[in-house]
């Protein structure tokens, strides 16, 4: 089964003004099922300012407050590591992340 990984971080370390890096341990790790159909995660932690998206299968991607994915969303290639930036509203609904397979 292929799975999109995503990790919840709200911090990022900086060592020497030069090296930057997701403060860990992370807020939030959960996992969704790459099918043929679109799948939502979770709601992000309140907290949560950027994730860590890992996919083991060529994907696509969508966030938004209820997103739906479709094969001309953004493209992630297997294997892929990606940092996304998720600036969540006060007041607002809480982001999510969907996934749909592609090719």
């Amino acid at each position: 089964m292929a799975t999109l990984y995503i990790t919840e971080y709200s911090d990022v370390l900086v060592v020497n003004g030069l090296i930057q890096m997701p403060s860990e341990p992370p807020l939030v790790e959960q996992t969704v099922a790459i099918g043929a159909s679109a799948a939502l995660s979770n709601a992000f932690n309140p907290a949560t300012r950027f994730v860590e998206l890992n996919t083991d299968a060529i994907c696509s991607i969508l966030f938004g407050s209820a997103p739906v994915a479709t094969t001309a969303s953004k493209r992630l290639a297997a294997g892929a590591n990606k940092f996304h930036a998720v600036l969540q509203a006060s007041g607002q609904p809480q982001l999510k992340v969907s996934v749909i397979a592609n090719t």
